[in-house]
């Protein structure tokens, strides 16, 4: 059965961290082979078709999603970023998938899988050598590891997601205020 992904994390590469569900509970690796990430970044609209992919190619991946997380932490936490996680992501961070914009209007995305881990790549690079990293903020709700840019007015949203992890939480206060 294939998962569904979900984007609601305001930046392409914490949405691709977001492919690890409950890291610290259940740990779900939604990447479970090459085909898998083909099929994300067509769901994350980086390329319009699923690029082949081969177990290198995920490794590199992966290596870059563990890179974007780690660093996206230690700016939630103030803390000092790894030199390798750096590395990692400047060296992946070199050609992009192209777009052309059709007769008709519309955008097609192409290239191959280094491409869209590039993209990835880039993603992170923009978001954390900003003032935006500032505004990364992880799920308040204790089974969700996902982070997000907090892109509220007053900077004070709690959940990744209202309709998700926000509505169960508050779901759960409220059964909790009402229980007999």
């Amino acid at each position: 059965m294939e998962l569904m992904h979900t984007f609601v994390s305001g930046n392409l590469a914490l949405d691709f961290a977001g492919t690890v569900r409950g890291r610290t509970t259940y740990n779900e690796d939604t990447l479970t082979d090459p085909a898998a990430f083909g099929r994300w970044t067509v769901a994350a609209s980086v390329l319009d078709q699923a690029p082949d992919c081969d177990a290198p190619t995920l490794d590199r991946a992966i290596r870059v999603r563990e890179a974007s997380y780690r660093l996206a932490l230690a700016a939630i936490r103030g803390t000092a970023a790894d030199d390798a996680d750096r590395t990692v992501l400047n060296a992946a961070a070199g050609e992009l998938p192209t777009l052309t914009l059709q007769s008709d209007g519309t955008l097609t995305r192409t290239g191959d899988a280094n491409a869209a881990i590039s993209a990835i790549a880039r993603a992170a690079l923009e978001l954390l050598g900003t003032d935006q990293r500032h505004r990364i903020k992880e799920c308040g709700r204790d089974e969700c590891t996902r982070l997000y840019v907090d892109t509220s007015r007053g900077g004070s949203r709690r959940w990744c997601d209202m309709t998700g992890c926000g509505n169960r939480a508050k779901s759960a206060a409220f059964r909790a205020r009402h229980a007999d």
